[in-house]
């Protein structure tokens, strides 16, 4: 073998196991954490916005009703403005609940607003070599797009300490974290038909099968270009939002399709954007288009299976989504199932 052919070969499987493909995307080999178990000892953090004494309170009840011993993180009840502490104190908590060896698995007390702040200041070769149950949702999306990108390690979109926990949401998680089967249907709970939020409907049908990646939309926008953000090949691309217009919708949604991300994808499963309907009172632009006018504007026309209406979000019958697992979802049924398990 020539030289220079040797040293090309020798770059290519340095290159390897850490791939960056284009515009930023990253992508690893999954990694697939431990599955959890009664008894476990579970960290809780505040990786994001910050939580008073009482939710802390309120967050240890919850997580030792679903039989598991607490651990909290140093600074679970700081506070720094609206964030939870200062960046080194919620990213260094990340950092103890990952290298900690007494802790199973890690759930972040809330999302509000901060993880993207972190990001830099994770151990990334630390959470590699100690995969955990990292669950949460909205702001904790961040979390999932970095640790993701940067070691491939799958992260868990479901409740966070000061969510309902109630019996729909507790059993998709006891299935999903505990209790793992080789396929598994994430059945929605019963539609609100007072709330609009709620109605389930298609708006491409048809089939698609990949790996699950997304959270909450306006975070998903916010990693597009930096280090963080994962490679989209052969995804599902699952988001939620709250509180956003109409246009902001658009405007995020129009983001993600300019970025390239939705081109590389195989569908897209949309759970309940809560409150995103036009108010009168509070729009920035007049005479605005609904909620699901924009999302069949944007997605109607991709080619690919998108429906609405899915149980995760902001909400309080949620299940919980594995971010990196292998997944099918049925857009004319409104239903995504699991096609392997997500711990192991």
């Amino acid at each position: 073998m020539k030289r220079s052919q040797f040293l090309a070969s020798s770059l290519l499987l340095s290159l390897t196991p850490f791939i960056r493909s284009e515009a930023g995307s990253v992508s690893k080999k999954t990694i697939i954490p431990p599955r959890l178990n009664q008894g476990d000892r579970v960290a809780l953090v505040s990786p994001g916005g910050f939580i008073t004494p009482e939710e802390l309170q309120e967050s240890r009840a919850n997580i030792e009703a679903l039989g598991f011993e607490v651990a909290e993180g140093k600074a679970v009840v700081s506070k720094y403005g609206y964030l939870g502490g200062s960046d080194k104190e919620r990213a260094d908590d990340i950092n103890w609940a990952f290298g900690d060896t007494s802790v199973k698995g890690i759930i972040c007390t809330r999302g509000g607003y901060g993880c993207g702040r972190i990001l830099p200041m994770l151990d990334y070769p630390l959470i590699e070599q100690n995969p955990k149950v990292l669950m949460g949702y909205s702001d904790i999306t961040a979390l999932f797009y970095g640790i993701y990108a940067k070691t491939g390690l799958t992260g868990f979109h479901g409740p966070v300490g000061i969510s309902t926990f109630n019996e729909y949401s507790v059993n998709h998680l006891r299935n999903v974290l505990i209790n793992p089967q080789p396929v598994y249907t994430l059945d929605n709970a019963p539609a609100d038909p007072a709330n609009p939020d709620y109605e389930l409907y298609t708006i491409s049908g048809g089939t698609a099968r990949g790996k699950l990646i997304g959270g909450n939309l306006s975070l998903v926008v916010s990693v597009i270009g930096t280090p963080y953000n994962p490679d989209y090949t052969d995804s599902i691309i699952f988001l939620e939002e709250v509180r956003e217009e109409p246009y902001r919708i658009d405007r995020m949604l129009t983001q993600l399709i300019q970025s390239g991300a939705i081109e590389k994808c195989k569908g897209i499963a949309l759970g309940v954007f809560s409150k995103c309907n036009p108010k009168e009172s509070e729009s920035g632009i007049t005479s605005s288009l609904t909620l699901k006018e924009v999302l069949f504007d944007r997605l109607g026309g991709l080619g690919i299976p998108v429906c609405y209406g899915l149980s995760f979000g902001h909400i309080a019958n949620k299940y919980t989504l594995p971010f990196g697992t292998q997944a099918e979802l049925d857009a004319d049924s409104r239903l995504l199932k699991l096609t392997e398990p997500a711990v192991k």
